[in-house]
């Protein structure tokens, strides 16, 4: 079976301003490399819009109204200084959301073992009543919930190797004993939390901060030492991946020192845990990822090891 993709047109047009960072050419970056020599074995399909109650599961039902209805005819507005909205932006969050839930779908039903969701916004920030960091929605805990209410898993997991800690997973999972969130990021840096300390009311939060400067062996002797460990004991029957590869040493917003090969390491390595506990089951959201050709040459090699895990 074939590695899908999902993702739309919209996820390209949704457009903060000039000089933001999360810019369309993210997206245009990643799609190019996943178009390129070595991909074309990849099955690629349209994201739809998620449905309301998909995205309800997660967020309160007056903020998913507050930010479609904020939504500008021409433009930007700000939902806070680092979050903008601009014409495309409603369609964008509702895709980027529903192709998370797709992907779960489209795995559960064995169309495919694994799935990668090339959208944007990105959502791991978003929390269930507040958009913050470039989130509006949050993609992965909607992907997560998907497994849930629809194909009855019991254990499902999100493991995010962005460089900025998914306070807004966390805030969603960190009070629910079946829902596992494990992240790698550095510390200090935005938005300040995921300190060790934070374990969740059953021990299902795994954090490992990593400081400014760390690199592929500090990298992965906290998945070694913690989360792979943390995650194994939990014991997913899904898994889903919030992929931001901007703890790579040419992004912009950190200071951390990873290369393509550590985003390959670790992708390999979730996905043997998968195996073993989920039948392989797995999809990715993108998330963050700021100097374009390290975001693409680090979301090549991400999706090539889903295709030789598929």
């Amino acid at each position: 079976m074939a590695t899908i993709v999902f993702t739309h047109p919209a996820c390209v047009e949704h457009d903060p301003g000039d000089y933001h960072p999360e810019r369309p050419d993210r997206l245009r970056a990643v799609l190019a490399a996943l178009k390129g020599a070595g991909f074309e074995a990849l099955a690629w399909r349209e994201a739809p819009k998620a449905e309301r109650a998909q995205i309800e599961r997660v967020h309160e039902k007056s903020y998913v109204e507050r930010v479609l209805a904020s939504v500008p005819k021409r433009g930007q507005i700000h939902l806070d200084p680092d979050t903008a909205l601009s014409p495309a932006s409603g369609e964008a969050a509702l895709r980027a959301a529903g192709a998370a839930a797709a992907a779960v779908d489209a795995v559960m039903a064995g169309e495919a073992k694994n799935a990668f969701c090339a959208i944007r916004p990105p959502g791991h920030h978003a929390e269930n009543a507040q958009a913050m960091g470039f989130c509006l929605f949050n993609n992965a805990a909607v992907a997560a919930l998907q497994a849930r209410a629809v194909h009855g898993l019991k254990r499902i997991a999100v493991v995010d190797f962005d460089v900025h800690h998914g306070n807004g997973t966390q805030h969603s999972f960190e009070r629910d004993a079946g829902l596992f969130y494990g992240s790698s990021h550095q510390w200090p840096a935005y938005p300040g939390t995921g300190l060790a300390e934070e374990t969740g009311i059953a021990d299902n939060i795994a954090n490992v901060p990593l400081p400014p400067g760390a690199g592929s062996a500090e990298f992965r002797a906290g998945y070694r030492n913690t989360l792979l460990p943390a995650l194994k004991r939990f014991a997913p029957e899904f898994l889903v991946i919030s992929a931001g590869f901007d703890a790579h040493a040419r992004d912009p917003l950190a200071q951390m020192r990873l290369g393509a090969d550590d985003y390959a390491w670790v992708t390999r390595e979730l996905l043997a845990v998968a195996e073993t506990s989920a039948q392989g089951r797995a999809i990715s959201c993108l998330e963050g990822g700021y100097d374009l050709d390290a975001l693409a040459e680090s979301a090549a090699a991400h999706v090539r090891e889903m295709m030789k895990a598929a």
